[in-house]
């Protein structure tokens, strides 16, 4: 069979430059549709603007996040000099929160793009194929989804012990189940369809067609569900700190940070744990939006040129 595909709008075109013609007009549509998404473009603002607030806090931060007044502890918001009051140890709540999405945002992003990477290997191995051998991975990898996923990353936690690294590690082992089985499913469904049957007429070899036909196919759910997941990740992380097995203290991270005012909520100081959750809230939300805003984006029923 021929390689090349002859068309009547001018010369061959190969089966792989079709399909990149098709995936670049489909991308194209997809991020016109995403602007058009007032709630996905707000969300997306929110994460800029606490990403740029994260990495600029060592130069915008008020006070030292670490250091405080314990003549001033407790001390409401409003207060001159600190907007949103200070903690049980007198340090200013606005520069803890500042530091700690440099904590809370690694810990929900770095876990999320490990697990996606090593998802799309076991996955696209898996799937591609199928047979026997890939069916027996995915067997093994559900077994996990029999315990919940809150559960099983408190339990790897426990064991790895606390500090950054090690709940970074637990996470992302947390969730490569997950995204395997999105890459696994999607990887299959892609591997049944007529480009790539067309690609391998074609003479392409099955490390081309994985690379050049299905990555930027499988890609697309992957990129929405791994979205999705940080917003999850970001009240898990913060959960695994709150229980004293995740980031711990003196560290400005925003679950320690809950866990510090939860000592002293019972006595009318709300504000030291309110405000830090009240962030998590916020941050989480505009993952979730902004990964239901991606999904819709890549939907072709709702794509309009």
């Amino acid at each position: 069979m021929s390689s090349e595909i002859i068309t009547s709008s001018g010369p061959a075109t190969s089966p792989a430059r079709v399909a990149g013609w098709q995936r670049r007009s489909q991308w194209g549509l997809a991020m016109r549709a995403l602007r058009r998404d007032k709630v996905a473009v707000a969300a997306l603002v929110v994460l800029v603007a606490v990403t740029l607030v994260a990495v600029l806090a060592p130069w915008i931060s008020p006070y030292d996040p670490l250091v405080g007044d314990p003549r001033a502890r407790l001390l409401p918001p409003g207060t001159p000099g600190h907007l949103l009051g200070l903690d049980g140890q007198g340090r200013d709540i606005l520069s803890r929160l500042m530091w700690g999405g440099r904590y809370s945002l690694t810990v929900a992003v770095v876990p999320v793009v490990c697990a996606a990477l090593l998802a799309l290997v076991i996955g696209m191995a898996s799937g591609y194929r199928g047979g026997r051998r890939g069916e027996a991975v995915m067997r093994v990898l559900d077994v996990v989804f029999a315990f919940p996923i809150v559960l099983f990353a408190i339990a790897l936690a426990a064991v790895l012990g606390a500090g950054l690294v090690n709940t970074m590690v637990a996470v992302g082992i947390t969730l490569v189940p997950y995204m395997s089985r999105v890459v696994y499913t999607s990887t299959v469904q892609e591997s049944a369809k007529e480009y790539v049957e067309a690609a391998r007429a074609a003479g392409a070899t099955d490390l081309e067609i994985l690379r050049k036909q299905l990555l930027p196919n499988v890609l697309s759910p992957l990129v929405v569900y791994g979205t999705t997941l940080a917003g999850l990740v970001i009240v898990l992380a913060a959960g695994l700190s709150f229980l004293g097995v995740g980031i711990t203290p003196p560290a400005p991270d925003w679950g320690v940070m809950t866990a510090d005012g939860r000592q002293v909520l019972l006595e009318g100081y709300a504000h030291v744990a309110t405000v830090p959750g009240l962030v998590i809230l916020v941050v989480a939300l505009a993952f979730n939006l902004l990964g239901d805003g991606i999904r819709d984006a890549l939907d072709p029923h709702k794509q309009t040129s």
